[in-house]
């Protein structure tokens, strides 16, 4: 089916977001990115609620060497999906769900407010 000129209403775009963002949506392109690598959805995945993983237990389970595992989960914390804490010699990680809760709450939020 197509449309007629004279049936495509006006469109009002939004312009105020050409130079900057919202600032609750400030965080939201680092865990998009994070979030987008098959492999740290996996190790995301691979915490239960409340538990704190090192890279050790990580990498035992996964076909990735020790070296990948610390990156993804270095790419992971930096963009605050992932809180950590170095207790002695190990760094221990786990899922930071308040951020999480509040980036998909931004999100959320917009598209429920789409006419």
């Amino acid at each position: 089916m197509t449309r007629r000129d004279d049936e495509i209403s006006h469109v009002v775009m939004r312009t105020n977001y050409r130079q900057a963002i919202p600032a609750q949506w400030a965080h939201m392109s680092k865990v998009f990115t994070a979030l987008g690598d098959e492999h740290r959805q996996r190790i995301l995945l691979l915490f239960e609620r409340g538990e704190r993983l090192n890279v050790g237990h990580i990498a035992e389970v996964s076909t990735l060497t020790r070296s990948t595992v610390s990156h993804h989960l270095k790419v992971l914390r930096e963009a605050g999906v992932l809180e950590s804490e170095k207790i002695g010699k190990e760094v221990w990680f786990w899922v930071n769900k308040a951020f999480l809760e509040d980036t998909f709450r931004n999100v959320l939020d917009y598209v429920r407010n789409q006419a």
